[in-house]
């Protein structure tokens, strides 16, 4: 496909804003993936070459998270292994399992998370919400083989689904799980890059163009979500969340019109 100067004027502006709210709360994709289709690329080329920019981009804000003690290092291994077990079942199954299955399932979750997200004014778990080291692996294994199932599924929002599991369910502190969910959706997002370029799918010139402009946003986005903490991601998440369920929505009206 023959690449134009447009494309990059359409795409980078976009990999930034992207690269920003995917470092805080996950779901950059449903940024720059609009923006790829827009800029005139196929779905299937915007998919594997959106995976190059967010790739080397979600890279260098695991680091910064890294840097800043916000990853839970005894826990890191266990989410490289699982992620990219489950990235890989994933992939595989999603060459026989329609997709419609997992949109109409977010239809009903997505509403859900929203609402307890604005009941809990704070995601950070009290003292007394603890949990043991062992139940803490056992959730963290599990999540983060399911999440790299659903990125080889269908992807969107998954790190933002991540950080909750993390927080509400094994407990863990907003920014490790920032740090850690990190980890997991790099390993993801990795495995399922080495495919695409083994296959020569991938736009290379212009997926490294964004990720320029990708590793800008996510670098100032893990900034900003490492110096307010709890409050800047809870705006975030929420956001993502309402954004997805428009992109749900949509493509599930569009579906149906079109089989009528």
């Amino acid at each position: 496909m023959e690449l134009t100067l447009s494309m990059f004027l359409i795409v980078c502006p976009f990999a930034f804003l992207a690269g920003f709210v995917d470092s805080i709360g996950g779901g950059g994709g449903l940024i720059s993936l609009p923006a790829y289709v827009i800029a005139g690329l196929p779905a299937n080329l915007a998919v594997y070459t959106n995976k190059l920019s967010a790739c080397l981009g979600t890279i260098v804000a695991t680091i910064r998270y890294y840097r800043h003690n916000c990853i839970e290092k005894s826990l890191a291994l266990l989410s490289v292994l699982t992620a990219a077990g489950g990235g890989i079942l994933g992939g595989k199954c999603a060459l026989m399992v329609n997709e419609a299955v997992f949109k109409i399932m977010l239809l009903v979750l997505l509403p859900l998370i929203a609402m307890y997200i604005l009941l809990k004014k704070d995601l950070d778990p009290k003292k007394e919400e603890k949990i043991s080291q062992k139940k803490q692996y056992v959730i963290v294994g599990i999540a983060t083989f399911i999440l790299g199932m659903y990125v080889g599924f269908y992807g969107p929002g998954s790190g933002t689904f991540l950080i909750l599991v993390y927080t509400v369910l094994a407990k863990m502190n907003i920014l490790k799980a920032e740090g850690n969910a990190k980890i997991a959706n790099m390993t993801a997002d990795i495995c399922s890059l080495l495919i695409f370029l083994s296959n020569g799918v991938v736009l290379i010139p212009l997926g490294l163009a964004a990720a320029i402009f990708g590793i800008a946003g996510n670098y100032i986005g893990a900034g900003v979500a490492i110096k307010n903490g709890s409050k800047v991601i809870r705006i975030v998440i929420l956001s993502v969340l309402f954004l997805l369920f428009l992109k749900v929505v949509f493509e599930g009206t569009h579906f149906f019109i079109k089989a009528l």
